[in-house]
């Protein structure tokens, strides 16, 4: 993992894929905005953590939450840990390492090594962040929040880039279906601004593996 991560540290300096990539995993009903446009006051800032953790057997992967399900824009979604922006936090790579430690247990052990192209969500007013780090220990202990997270999810690095893991059909959007691709993961649809950004993720690794 060591030397996946070298590079992919190295690609993530470089001119991101952006909107191209992550519009790959859109709905088809979403509209493409770019955060630029975007007066500060039109917007939340928030930020995640996109984590490389190593099993017991060397296999690398990435930590996603589900949702409890409760009256808001995200209910019951798989996400990554994240969360709005806090003034304490100074700023969104505080918010995404703080977000972590609450959402699965892990902060000290995690380094960031880049970013990921900022995205808009429409449905909830966030711009989200996205960061991206390795977790400097074998195996670490994944502690699910007991209020805000149902079930910590492993999405397995081979999973990401095999084709396969991508699926069409209809997801729930706050009691609406639409139509949407979606990656499978331990039988739940991960669509929607993670799906965005882990196809962004997926087109960079593609260029050095």
């Amino acid at each position: 993992m060591i030397q996946l991560l070298n590079n992919l540290k190295i690609e993530l300096q470089k001119p991101l894929p952006g909107w191209p990539a992550q519009y790959g995993m859109a709905h088809v009903t979403r509209n493409k905005i770019d955060v630029a446009d975007l007066a500060e006051k039109q917007y939340r800032p928030s930020a995640v953590m996109v984590l490389f953790c190593l099993d017991g057997e060397d296999n690398v992967y990435i930590p996603l939450i589900e949702r409890f399900s409760y009256k808001g824009a995200h209910s019951a979604q798989v996400s990554f840990p994240g969360g709005k922006y806090e003034p304490e936090d100074g700023n969104l790579q505080n918010t995404a390492l703080r977000e972590c430690f609450e959402e699965i247990g892990l902060r000290d052990e995690v380094e960031v090594i880049g970013k990921l192209t900022q995205l808009y969500i429409p449905v909830s007013g966030f711009v989200v962040e996205p960061y991206v780090g390795f977790c400097r220990i074998k195996d670490p202990k994944i502690i699910p929040h007991e209020r805000e997270v149902k079930n910590a999810l492993k999405l397995p690095l081979h999973r990401l880039m095999d084709d396969n893991t991508i699926e069409q059909g209809t997801v729930d959007a706050d009691g609406l279906k639409i139509k949407a691709p979606y990656f499978l993961v331990e039988g739940n649809k991960v669509w929607g601004a993670t799906a965005m950004i882990l196809n962004e993720l997926k087109t960079i690794l593609r260029t050095i593996s």
